[in-house]
């Protein structure tokens, strides 16, 4: 089966490119102030080597715009914009493919929420939360969605539910874990990827913004269902207090980490937070 290289961290190259994202809105912020920067990163990452851009959609949701003071259709416009942009640095980097980031809903509570599940909305509010997003990205033009760093086995039900809500819509489903085992919020992660087991429209099942020390364990609690994806995060840890990631994270390993994932089935592999376009080309390096 062929090997996807996916992107890495678009949050982490938009920082090294010189953006401030301290906010709540976090790089969703820069759709509507510096929207150039975004095609770079996204351009960064397919110079490296990836073949995907996954869009700067993850923390932007219509409530959380409307919050800002924008109204829905303002709202509408830079859900679009974000799919546009990842497709102009694809067409100027020769091809490719674009992945519309839907972030979980832990993203628009900007409170850590999505390492934890810990949600104050049931499968049925979830389902309605994400509708407006989903059925805009759905048209934006989009090669297909990325549902990323799902914490929860409702919300990975509410997905579940958005599919065939949209039968034309392709997708590949992530979920944050917190063992080699287990969603963030306990559930077995074979039991979340069962939900989308002979689905036509699930492109793949697996695993992001996780610590790359479990991602073969949940490789193997996953082998048989769909093509694989991961994209850990580079595994530093965050520090909450002094606000700052601890630890350090090398391309070369990540690299060789990549490889091992690869022989043990993932098909779509990337980096996550804190991972640049070195992480990348190392991937592509290592598995080429």
């Amino acid at each position: 089966m062929t090997t996807l290289v996916l992107d890495g961290g678009l949050s982490t190259q938009l920082e090294r490119l010189g953006a401030d994202l301290r906010d709540e809105l976090w790089s969703a912020r820069l759709l509507l102030e510096e929207p150039e920067l975004i095609r770079r990163a996204h351009a960064s990452y397919f110079a490296a080597g990836a073949d995907v851009a996954t869009t700067a959609g993850y923390q932007a949701t219509i409530p959380g715009f409307v919050r800002r003071g924008l109204d829905v259709a303002e709202a509408e416009r830079l859900l679009r914009l974000s799919v546009e942009l990842a497709g102009q640095a694809r067409d100027e980097a020769g091809g490719g493919l674009v992945a519309a980031s839907v972030g979980p809903y832990g993203a628009y509570l900007a409170n850590g929420a999505e390492y934890t599940g810990d949600y104050d909305l049931d499968e049925d509010g979830l389902f309605a939360w994400h509708l407006p997003r989903w059925e805009v990205l759905a048209e934006a033009g989009a090669d297909l969605l990325a549902c990323e760093t799902i914490p929860s086995f409702p919300e990975a039900r509410a997905l579940a539910r958005l599919l065939g809500h949209t039968p034309e819509v392709k997708a590949w489903v992530s979920f944050s874990c917190r063992d080699g085992e287990h969603l963030n919020d306990g559930t077995p992660i074979r039991e979340a990827a069962a939900l989308f087991a002979g689905r036509s429209q699930a492109v793949a099942v697996g695993v992001n913004c996780t610590a790359p020390r479990h991602i073969p364990g949940l490789i193997s609690c996953l082998s048989g269902a769909l093509p694989i994806v991961v994209y850990p995060n580079s595994g530093e840890s965050w520090d909450p207090a002094g606000r700052r990631w601890v630890g350090l994270a090398d391309p070369v390993e990540y690299g060789q980490a990549a490889k091992e994932w690869q022989r043990a089935g993932a098909s779509l592999i990337g980096g996550c937070c804190r991972t640049t376009p070195e992480h990348i080309r190392q991937i592509r390096a290592h598995l080429s």
